[in-house]
């Protein structure tokens, strides 16, 4: 195993696949069909494939309907009372889930991001370097997900993620620190957040 790999088994994925899909008629996003499963079990695999041994899923609307159709198996599945308050109380959620498990960084990634594979996330997770790291994919040189937090920036960001801006705020007011990682060339960073956007769903 090389010294790399060592480091990379310090980064957790943290997968926030919380929301009810307010704009898709109230369908959980993280049980949108995408090429034959819920799209939470594509995200997953994801990160997976990218190289996190240990995953966290945030669940909030339709929790144990998702625990009950969703393969989840080997994830740690954290609930999200206050998932209807937006992403930054499922980023909370999730940090805090982590916070006890000797990890070093979360790599955190929304489920509604199908057009994001193995190669941008592995791309950020390369990135890593120890806990004070702070790294983001970027896409033509503008930010966007996946997002990796060193431990020590745990605190900053779980005291800014409110409603649904997530991280947004700590990442503006960190600019300077954050090391971004090109993956335009490898990723689509659209949303499904429209029925017009169910289109991208395979």
């Amino acid at each position: 195993m090389t010294d790399n790999q060592d480091l990379q088994g310090e980064v957790a994925g943290l997968l926030l696949a919380a929301g009810g899909g307010r704009r898709l008629g109230g369908r959980p996003k993280a049980l949108l069909p995408h090429r034959g499963r819920p799209l939470v079990e594509h995200a997953v695999g994801v990160l997976r494939a990218a190289g996190c041994e240990r995953i966290h899923v945030v669940l909030g609307a339709a929790a144990d309907e998702v625990r009950h159709r969703a393969e989840l198996a080997g994830c740690v599945l954290v609930d999200n009372p206050d998932w209807a308050e937006g992403m930054g109380s499922s980023l909370r959620a999730g940090l805090a889930s982590l916070a006890a498990t000797g990890a070093r960084a979360a790599l955190v990634s929304l489920v509604d991001q199908p057009g994001i594979g193995p190669a941008a996330a592995a791309r950020v997770l390369g990135a890593y370097t120890d806990g004070t790291s702070l790294v983001s994919a970027a896409y033509a040189g503008v930010r966007g997900h996946p997002v990796l937090f060193g431990v020590a920036h745990w605190a900053g960001v779980t005291e800014a993620a409110t409603g649904d801006r997530g991280a947004r705020a700590y990442l503006k007011a960190h600019e300077a620190e954050v090391r971004l990682v090109e993956c335009g060339d490898v990723a689509e960073p659209y949303d499904i957040d429209t029925e017009a956007d169910l289109s991208h769903l395979e």
